[in-house]
């Protein structure tokens, strides 16, 4: 991760885009993106107020996506039959939907859009990133491994340190594939100049997006960013 921290004093966070690259998109600020996963207690309603504002203060747009693909995934790995997963699945859902709506209310700005993951299925441009995340899932071995860390981080913060199944771990990955098309080129989705994909945390695959030259990488115009509370106590949560 870049040393660069570029705010301390707005709202109360600080920014660390993960490389020099991702610096210089950054300062452009043409567009933030606020990834909001169901069931992480970190994005409350106001949290997601807090972060949109601190957004408006150095990006021409905001928009929020919220997972809504694979999430029963999660609740099948704590033991949840098939069925009360995905009812578990569709509350947390619309529970995040809610607090979105809130916050982005209470934050108070023009100009911040809404979604849901599925809303870019049927797009040409959401299949194509997709399928390349899928491709390389199946010949690239350091995104292979850096994905299934990342899905084995995912489960495991919701199995109190246990160990996932086969079954559960290919179903996380499966979610994390679904998001990674606004990690790879959020401008091709949104019709924006640039954008910047922001979370509270570093995630094991930002390294291999945004560092290396070689196997799939995200796009010219797409960066990455740990966007976190100024204060470390605030930002003491599971992924």
């Amino acid at each position: 991760m870049s040393e660069t921290l570029l705010s301390t004093t707005i709202e109360g966070f600080q920014a660390f885009p993960f490389s020099e690259r991702c610096r210089r998109v950054f300062a452009r600020g043409d567009h933030l993106l606020i990834g909001v996963s169901p069931g992480n207690s970190y994005f409350s309603a106001r949290r997601i107020a807090e972060l949109v504002h601190w957004g408006k203060e150095f990006f021409d747009a905001v928009d929020i996506v919220h997972a809504d693909l694979h999430v029963d995934a999660q609740f099948g790995a704590q033991g949840y039959p098939p069925e009360a997963a995905l009812r578990r699945a569709a509350k947390e859902v619309k529970t995040t939907r809610r607090r979105i709506e809130r916050g982005v209310a209470d934050a108070g700005r023009d100009g911040v859009r809404a979604h849901a993951l599925s809303d870019f299925t049927g797009s040409a441009a959401y299949r194509r990133l997709h399928g390349a995340a899928l491709d390389a899932l199946a010949t690239d071995p350091p995104f292979r491994e850096a994905t299934e860390r990342m899905a084995h981080g995912f489960l495991r913060s919701r199995l109190d340190g246990g160990t996932p199944d086969p079954e559960h771990l290919a179903a996380a990955v499966d979610y994390i594939a679904a998001e990674l098309p606004f990690f790879l080129d959020t401008p091709a989705l949104l019709g924006v100049p640039s954008s910047v994909a922001c979370y509270h945390l570093e995630l094991p695959l930002t390294a291999v997006l945004f560092g290396r030259t070689e196997g799939l990488s995200a796009a010219a115009g797409q960066a990455y960013a740990v966007v976190r509370p100024a204060d470390p106590a605030a930002g003491r949560t599971a992924a």
